[in-house]
């Protein structure tokens, strides 16, 4: 249907008053929301539509969308399909996994129960799961809130476990891996590092605390009251949910393919919902039928650090601002289902997009809507130029010598481990990412350079004796701000890399790991994940190509021999988890001590 024909169509039916779901292609356009609106107002929502075209046809997966303006819903559709085999359109209907946007849920459970006393915010988790180690430090309620208790989060353990993401990943054995932790990645209080594992912990407080599961609990004292009738915490992956989503990703071809999940994070996540019932649950953010005017305050009150310092993480619900104006926001990620909930409190205004495919980005499509609706409140917006407007000056060729080489980048989810080469070409400094055009780096100084069309600095840093290991990335490019650390790559030889050579052990994780030199390069080898690159950047350190493993670092005793390694990985999410490197000898002596146990 062509843009005009459309619109045309649209304010014809609005006109007539119909009021049943009319099916236009693949677009459902609930009229009862919108009928009764002024001209002004169908065109605004004939601006969404056109921000949702592109994904509102028969072959491709969509979003839901809800507009809230002063309590009532002002545009409500489903655009594109929910399912691709059986050619179901999304409706304001369509249940989704929310993933993440289901943290302030989990929040305003906890707060429900501190107001009623079962709890305190201050109190101590171990009061309440005494199965949780005992790590030297208090872990609090509300550090598990604000994302501060130094937990590492699950995902990334599962990772290193050996797990895949389709993999059966359950509620139970994440409280495992929470129960198997040696060690925190900080002492509470002190850091902000989001933490999946914080929020199953506040889900199994409240089930201990109630006697009843998280699920019957929250739907119970929050879903019902506020008629969520379509909403839940999904704890059985078998369970069969009507009107459910598909989740899709791209695939090769230009189509699509299923993003299986098969998970029950019920707390951190595994939040299934509809735009319809998160309509009732953002009215009571200003209604608070359900918790009261002290809960509903409670879940914007954000967390502090030991040292003062204000976060803008609150009860499941991040504080921020948007073109000058104030925006609470959260989203979510799993499988291909993508969401985002944002709401803007003193205009009164909200919106919620889900979605069930990977690469759709609710968080600047939420953006633009807020864009059509509060165009009167909103700051101009701040436009980055693409030419930088840096000079150049004359530098010494000979200089660029000591920056030849590769290097390795050594932090960021979607670069870790990619390889940048350093050239010099016709006296100029040049730079190529693997997968990447060559770009050329324009001198500032003799160690600080730049690229002419994006916000990019290189710094290189150059050690007392002259030698360059290491350069710096900085600056804003495609929408988001860098600093990442690019290290010089050390090559091994063979007898260096022979020193690896072993089978390494988690016992936090019950995983290994074999280290296997091969055509001079180190390969870190697990039975389901196949064989990692380790690249060597320094003395026993080496970047991992994978996400979760990110940093390695090794570990030697007195005698100079390899002992171990520790693992980084997600950008800090897992840090210093410990593999233990197993003699043969003692791995076999073991093994014939636990069969003469067995016999006695």
């Amino acid at each position: 249907m062509k843009k005009v024909e459309y619109v045309i169509f649209a304010l014809l039916t609005l006109a007539l008053g119909a009021g049943a779901m009319i099916n236009t292609g693949c677009s459902n356009l609930s009229v009862s929301p919108t009928s009764g609106l002024e001209d002004d107002d169908a065109l605004l929502s004939d601006k969404v539509d056109r921000l949702f075209a592109e994904w509102d046809k028969p072959n491709s997966p969509g979003a839901a969308v809800v507009v809230l303006k002063n309590g009532k819903i002002v545009h409500q559709k489903g655009y594109g399909m929910a399912n691709l085999e059986h050619g179901v359109p999304i409706t304001p209907a369509t249940i989704f996994d929310v993933a993440s946007v289901s943290k302030q849920f989990t929040a305003m459970a906890i707060a429900i129960l501190a107001k009623q006393e079962k709890i305190s915010l201050d109190d101590d988790i171990r009061n309440y799961l005494p199965d949780i180690p005992d790590f030297g430090k208090t872990i609090t309620i509300r550090h598990l809130l604000h994302h501060t208790s130094g937990l590492r989060s699950w995902g990334f353990l599962m990772q290193l476990e050996g797990l895949e993401w389709d993999d059966r990943l359950s509620y139970a054995h994440i409280l495992q891996l929470a129960r198997n932790q040696k060690e925190l990645n900080f002492e509470p209080g002190e850091e902000y590092s989001y933490s999946n594992t914080g929020y199953i912990l506040l889900a199994e407080i409240v089930a201990r605390v109630t006697g009843q599961s998280f699920r019957e609990w929250t739907t119970t004292n929050i879903f019902n009251p506020l008629g969520m009738t379509n909403t839940h915490f999904h704890d059985d992956h078998t369970e069969i949910v009507k009107n459910r989503a598909n989740s899709y990703a791209p695939d090769e071809k230009g189509g699509f393919r299923n993003v299986v999940s098969n998970l029950t994070a019920v707390g951190s996540s595994s939040l299934f919902s509809t735009i319809d019932d998160l309509s009732k649950w953002i009215k009571n953010f200003e209604k608070r039928r359900v918790g009261g005017a002290a809960v509903a305050d409670q879940m914007f009150e954000t967390g502090i650090l030991n040292n003062g310092k204000k976060l803008n993480y609150a009860f499941g619900l991040v504080m921020g601002e948007y073109r000058g104006i104030k925006a609470v926001h959260h989203s979510g990620g799993w499988a291909g289902f993508r969401s985002h909930i944002v709401l803007f409190p003193m205009q009164k205004f909200s919106v919620a997009v889900l979605s069930n495919l990977s690469t759709m980005k609710p968080v600047p499509l939420a953006n633009q809507i807020a864009d059509i609706y509060l165009a009167d409140y909103l700051a101009p917006e701040k436009h980055k130029s693409k030419e930088t407007k840096r000079k150049s000056v004359k530098a010494k060729p000979e200089v660029y010598d000591t920056y030849i080489g590769k290097y390795v980048i050594t932090g960021g989810a979607s670069s870790v481990g990619k390889i940048v080469t350093i050239t010099k070409e016709h006296d100029r400094l040049m730079a190529q990412q693997e997968g990447e055009r060559k770009v050329r780096l324009f001198p500032e100084s003799e160690t600080n350079f730049f690229l002419k069309k994006a916000d990019l600095q290189f710094s290189f840093i150059r050690e007392e004796n002259g030698i360059v290991n290491e350069f710096i990335v900085s600056g804003n490019a495609s929408g988001q701000d860098w600093n990442l650390s690019v290290k010089r790559i050390q090559p091994l030889n063979k007898k260096q890399l022979n020193e690896y050579l072993g089978r390494y052990y988690s016992d936090e994780l019950c995983a290994s790991y074999t280290i296997i030199p091969q055509k001079d390069q180190l390969w870190l080898r697990h039975i389901r994940k196949g064989d990692i690159k380790l690249i060597p950047i320094g003395a026993d350190q080496f970047i991992g190509n994978k996400w979760h493993l990110q940093q390695i670092h090794f570990e030697r005793d007195i005698n100079d021999s390899i002992i171990g390694f520790k693992v980084n990985g997600g950008n800090g999410w897992v840090r210093n988890l410990y593999f233990a490197k197993q003699l043969e000898g003692l791995m076999k002596r073991q093994v014939k001590f636990n069969l003469n146990k067995q016999d006695t």
